[in-house]
């Protein structure tokens, strides 16, 4: 496909955030798809990047990292939507540690990777964010996976011989990310139509989601 006046578009400017259900590989997927475009990858290097930018401490955003406490979550249950003015400058004083705050942070850090050079970043609504600020050149990824396979790739990557253990971390770390999207962006996480490529990664190898990313981004118009 040709786009854009019937040229090949320029990879240069073209950002991929990967949301990824838990156990489905979407990490492992970003992590070779970045390096097989030659691009920087981005997932938990955004927490350090926030603090130093921030100079709020590393752990206070690891604490906080794609999971809404018990103060949003009550939020959430009361059907309450993202926070006005969420997007808006984060404050330097007062209660700097508190979530809102500190996704403003977070926010502003992945608007400036995704502005200076492509890349790949993963979770922390990237998607959401970029989109809102106008991002072009953004595809916008979910990977996801049946039960089995999450349980058997978090086994596999966390190192959990019992399956009952893996279930339980999945379903746990599942719901955490549920409620931090909805609570941010007001969006359903696992809704698909929010996303420009959804992959159901049961059947598949992880090697092959790489290549079926990559088969899509050069049937958009992307010269990779």
């Amino acid at each position: 496909m040709i786009s854009k006046g019937g040229f090949l578009m320029d990879k240069s400017k073209l950002v991929l955030t990967i949301e990824r259900q838990y156990g489905s590989g979407g990490r492992i997927v970003g992590k070779k798809l970045a390096e097989e475009l030659g691009i920087p990858f981005y997932d938990d290097e955004i927490l350090s990047m926030t603090a130093e930018k921030s100079a709020v401490g590393e752990k206070y955003f690891r604490l906080a990292d794609e999971k809404a406490g018990n103060n949003l979550l009550r939020k959430i249950v009361g059907n309450l939507r993202f926070p006005a003015g969420i997007f808006d400058e984060p404050k330097t004083e007062g209660d700097v540690t508190s979530p809102d705050n500190l996704f403003r942070f977070q926010s502003e850090v992945i608007r400036e990777l995704a502005a200076a050079e492509s890349c790949v970043i993963v979770g922390r609504c990237a998607d959401y964010i970029l989109e809102t600020a106008g991002k072009e050149d953004l595809v916008k990824i979910f990977v996801y996976a049946d039960i089995p396979t999450c349980v058997r790739r978090t086994q596999e990557t966390d190192g959990i011989t019992d399956t009952k253990e893996a279930l339980n971390k999945l379903n746990k770390i599942t719901k955490q990310r549920k409620s931090y999207h909805k609570y941010f962006t007001g969006k359903e996480w696992e809704d698909v139509t929010n996303y420009d490529l959804p992959i159901n990664a049961s059947k598949l190898e992880l090697d092959q989601v790489v290549e079926l990313i990559k088969d899509y981004i050069r049937m958009i118009g992307y010269d990779i």
